[in-house]
C-alpha cells in the first residue's frame, strides 16, 4: 500500500522540475464592453471634430494662401518704433495694465473669501446658503471678463476703472471656486478638535480652516494675478484703458511699428510678473 502511494505521488525532484502549475487567467467579462465604449467615444469625438471644422470654416490652405499678407504685415511692423514718444506712452500704458491686473486681483479677495467659505461644504452646514454661494460664484465665473468690461464701460465710461471692475467680478467667481475646493480638501482633524473644544463655526474657520489652506490660497492668488495681468491687456482693446488701448489704436491707424513696440513692452512686463510670482510661490513652499 505504501509502495502504491509512493509510486502515484510525484517525487520532490519532479515537483521542483515541473515548477508551479499555471492556471489560465480568467477573461474579464467587461473587456468587450470597455472596447465598445472606447470605440463609441472615439467615433463621437471624430464626428464632433468634423462638425467643428465645418462650423468654424477651418481651412489650413487659407493660411498658406494668406502668407503673403502676413509677410507684408511683418515687414511694416519691423523694426519697431523706438521713438521717445512711443516708448513713453507704451511704458505708461503697461504700468496702467499692471495696476488694473493688481487691483482686479486684490480688491476681489474679501468677497471671494466670503463666498468661498459659504460655498464649501466643510464650512457651511446650511444647504440653502451653500447653493446660493455656489450660484453667485458660477455666475461671476461664467460671464467672461470682457463682457463685464463692455458693461462697465457703458456705466462708468472708457478707462481703466471699467477694467478693474470687470476683473473684480470675474476674478471673484474663479478665485472663490478654487478657494472653496481647497477648503474642502484639508485635513478635518484641527477643525474637529476646535469643535470639540466648543469653538463656534466662524472661530473654526478663522483658526483652523484658513490657516490650514493659507499657502494654497496664496499660490492660487498669485496665479490669478498672472492671468489678470494678461486679461487686462485684452480688456484694453474694448476701451478699458492700459496698453491694450494703445495696441488697438495703432492697429486701426496702421501704425504697425508702434504696435510691435507695445507688444514687446507688455511681453517684458508679463515675463517679469511671471518670474516674480514663481519666486514668491517657491518661498511659500
Amino acid at each position: 500500500m505504501t509502495d502504491l502511494l509512493t509510486r502515484d505521488r510525484p517525487s520532490d525532484g519532479a515537483r521542483s522540475d515541473a515548477g508551479p502549475r499555471r492556471l489560465p487567467v480568467p477573461r474579464d467579462p467587461k473587456t468587450p464592453y470597455r472596447a465598445g465604449s472606447w470605440a463609441a467615444i472615439i467615433a463621437v469625438l471624430v464626428v464632433l471634430h468634423l462638425l467643428a471644422f465645418q462650423a468654424t470654416d477651418f481651412r489650413p490652405e487659407a493660411l498658406v494662401s494668406g502668407a503673403r499678407g502676413m509677410f507684408n504685415f511683418l515687414s511694416e511692423a519691423i523694426p519697431p518704433d523706438l521713438s521717445p514718444e512711443v516708448l513713453t506712452a507704451g511704458l505708461e500704458g503697461a504700468l496702467t495694465t499692471l495696476w488694473v491686473g493688481l487691483l482686479g486681483t486684490t480688491v476681489s479677495v474679501p468677497l471671494a473669501l466670503l463666498l468661498a467659505v459659504l460655498g464649501a461644504r466643510t464650512t457651511t452646514p446650511n444647504g440653502f446658503v451653500y447653493q446660493i454661494a455656489r450660484g453667485i460664484l458660477s455666475f461671476f465665473r461664467a460671464v467672461p471678463d470682457i463682457v463685464f468690461a463692455l458693461i462697465f464701460v457703458t456705466a462708468v465710461g472708457l478707462g481703466p476703472f471699467a477694467g478693474v471692475l470687470a476683473l473684480i467680478c470675474h476674478n471673484t467667481g474663479v478665485m472663490g471656486k478654487l478657494w472653496s475646493e481647497a477648503m474642502e480638501d484639508i485635513d478635518p482633524g484641527p477643525e474637529q478638535a476646535l469643535r470639540t473644544a466648543g469653538a463656534s463655526r466662524w472661530q473654526v474657520v478663522a483658526n483652523a480652516t484658513i490657516p490650514s489652506v493659507l499657502p494654497q490660497l496664496t499660490g492660487l492668488l498669485l496665479y490669478r494675478f498672472d492671468v489678470n495681468v494678461r486679461s487686462s491687456l485684452v480688456l484694453g482693446l474694448v476701451g478699458a484703458g492700459g496698453i491694450g488701448l494703445l495696441i488697438n489704436k495703432s492697429i486701426k491707424t496702421f501704425q504697425f511699428d508702434e504696435m510691435l513696440t507695445y507688444l514687446v513692452i507688455i511681453l517684458i512686463v508679463i515675463v517679469a510678473v511671471d518670474l516674480a510670482s514663481a519666486w514668491i510661490r517657491k518661498r511659500l513652499q
